[in-house]
């Protein structure tokens, strides 16, 4: 049974959250567990018996756990509760530390239930046996599985109010498991209790013989605490930087990995590269130590003299998170405002801070029947597929990845709004995009300016970027505009994405770094020919909006964004060269549109809309154009 907290427990704690709908009895079961495990402070339990009397109301568990007034007048958990207690589970074993979340079930208090989630190592999802299985029981099923909380076992409570029935127990137990099943989750354990009787709890008791199988405070003890994630790449969020004298200190909390004295650390996204020298602990480290692992709260002093700010993310060079300004994410939402795309919130991630826009909402997911269905916003408690741009570069990991690091929050007005995991399917790391390593070299400047150039030739030079899906007739136009203009004296070049794959690009696939990789190659040789004075023309689908906006940076003034624009439907009825067909086949892998994102652009230099107007018009439209912008 209970006793006194040890001095040094045997393992470290776990931290495990009891989740489910309102009023099955998640704060009874709490009562309960810490009365019958001897976890209660001395006097506790009469003292709540004495104030029950008080206020000529009968006994219940869940007052020991509903400490505000407004909870006992309302009679619903409106907070996350955190008890830290030790026990034996019941078999012998040693004592064990653990930390109980209880998490509130009531829809409206959804995101307090999702704070406690984040930090459990498992949990206990409890459903009344007379009730059965409700809308917030499969959501909050699904929630936990969004968090990545992967151990997990089922609480069947008021078994005393069906008879202690083994047919209702055993059919609820299935129905459960088929729901978890579709989640890829299975529950290490699912049992049947009475909170009011006691059984199952820490005790058997005597009122279902049928049940041989574990108590809730043993099936507790079969828990392992999240210790796997130093196995993961470090992970060192900056939370903040310490000045004393000349020492700059930057603290934070591993989230994964291991570090120690030495190690060569890269800080991202700022992309710089710096020596460990010493670790400075909290709690005080013991006498050498100089290294620590996930869960420790941490500062680190560097060898080199670099200016790092909070929000950087501190890896070893050779596992760093992916840099991106785009990800996709799974997320459920709270804000009784809905989310639309379009709409700007900020992004929270480890000590990171940054602004994003809502790219598109791709799908509504429904909890209970896992179905997934379009939709043009996001409401309340609902849970949504969507696609966020930052406005900046973040250093991130997808969920699956790392989940310490791959969960973020949503917030307007200083509030959370909703949060979620994030995935980066479809999308690439661009710190190659920003990474120079190339040193010692000045760029040369050429005695012939740009505008002798344009004079001599009788046109301004530039880069008419053609960006469009596969078939929507990017290098049919091209090529037909390069003649149109060649015959009327302009000094023109195409640049086509398949051309440049026979030579310059023939090392690159298509996989999504690949495709990154292409497209700065092609923009940095179409901004030399600019700069020799030729109006270029390139036809690449150029998926990544990013990508677009790099292009126009290092081009400069010249670069033009032109959308050649057909539906996704046009192109594949087109499907010049089966590609969408081989791509539905599953014989081309992260093809544009199908199985790879395409970013279409939101305010292009111009658009021409192929699937409306035939070739003659869309070239017309084209000369028209460029006789305007670039003709002296």
């Amino acid at each position: 049974m209970a006793s006194s907290s040890p001095a040094s427990p045997p393992s470290p704690p776990l931290h495990f959250v009891l989740t489910g709908h309102v009023d099955h009895g998640k704060s009874s079961i709490i009562g309960r567990l810490l009365h019958d495990a001897g976890a209660l402070p001395q006097g506790k339990h009469a003292a709540m018996e004495e104030m029950c009397r008080r206020r000529g109301v009968s006994f219940q568990w869940a007052f020991l756990m509903d400490a505000l007034q407004a909870e006992r007048d309302q009679g619903v958990t409106i907070d996350s509760s955190w008890i830290r207690f030790h026990s034996s589970t019941g078999d012998g074993s040693a004592m064990r530390e653990f930390i109980l979340i209880d998490a509130p079930g009531h829809e409206r208090f959804v995101r307090n239930m999702i704070t406690g989630a984040d930090k459990a190592d498992a949990a206990l999802l409890v459903v009344d046996a007379g009730e059965g299985l409700q809308e917030q029981s499969f959501r909050h099923g699904f929630l936990l599985h969004l968090m990545g909380v992967r151990q997990l076992g089922v609480v069947i409570n008021k078994m005393d109010l069906v008879g202690y029935d083994q047919g209702r127990f055993e059919a609820l137990a299935a129905q459960v498991r088929a729901y978890l099943a579709r989640l890829d989750m299975e529950p290490l354990a699912v049992l049947p209790v009475s909170a009011v009787a006691g059984d199952n709890i820490v005790r058997r008791g005597d009122n279902m013989p049928w049940y041989r199988g574990a108590t809730m405070l043993e099936a507790l003890g079969g828990f392992s605490a999240r210790s796997e994630a130093a196995d993961l790449p470090l992970r060192l969020p900056i939370q903040d930087v310490y000045r004393f004298d000349d020492e700059r200190i930057l603290v934070g909390r591993i989230e994964s990995g291991r570090l120690q004295c030495g190690d060569r650390l890269l800080f991202s996204p700022s992309n710089q590269i710096a020596t460990v020298t010493a670790l400075k602990h909290w709690p005080q480290a013991q006498e050498g130590e100089n290294s620590a692992a996930a869960g420790r709260c941490i500062g680190i002093t560097l060898k080199e003299k670099i200016f790092i700010e909070r929000g950087e993310l501190a890896s070893h060079m050779q596992d760093a998170p992916l840099e991106s300004d785009v990800f996709r994410a799974r997320m459920f939402w709270l804000s009784s405002e809905p989310l639309r795309p379009g709409d700007a919130c900020e992004l929270r991630l480890g000590g990171m801070r940054s602004m994003v826009d809502v790219e598109s909402l791709e799908w509504i997911v429904d909890p209970v029947e896992l179905s997934r269905r379009p939709a043009e916003e996001l409401a309340a408690n609902e849970i949504g597929e969507v696609v966020l741009r930052a406005r900046r570069m973040l250093a991130l990991d997808s969920f699956d990845a790392n989940p310490a690091t791959g969960r973020f929050v949503l917030a307007r007005e200083r509030q959370i709004q909703g949060g979620g995991a994030i995935s980066l399917r479809g999308y690439t790391d661009r710190r190659a995009f920003l990474t120079r390593r190339a040193t010692n070299i000045t760029r040369m400047a050429h005695q012939v300016t740009l505008q002798e150039r344009s004079k001599r030739i009788g046109h301004k030079s530039g880069v008419l970027w053609f960006t469009g899906l596969s078939g929507a007739g990017k290098s049919t136009l091209a090529l037909t505009l390069e003649r149109r203009l060649h015959d009327r004296g302009f000094q023109v070049f195409v640049l086509d994405g398949d051309n440049l794959r026979y030579g310059l690009n023939a090392d690159l696939g298509f996989s999504p770094q690949d495709r990154v990789e292409n497209i700065r190659r092609a923009f940095e040789v179409a901004g030399l020919f600019s700069r020799a004075g030729m109006l270029v023309i390139t036809a690449f689908i150029s998926p990544y909006a990013s990508d677009r906006t790099r292009a126009r940076e290092v081009i400069g003034e010249g670069f033009r964004e032109i959308h050649i624009h057909a539906d996704l439907a046009v192109c594949e009825a087109r499907d010049p060269r089966g590609l969408y067909k081989k791509a539905h086949a599953g014989e081309i892998a992260d093809f544009t549109g199908i199985s790879a994102p395409y970013e279409a652009p939101k305010q292009a230099d111009l658009l021409v809309d192929t699937a409306a107007n035939d070739i003659e018009e869309c070239v017309r439209m084209l000369l028209a154009y460029v006789e305007a912008e670039f003709r002296l």
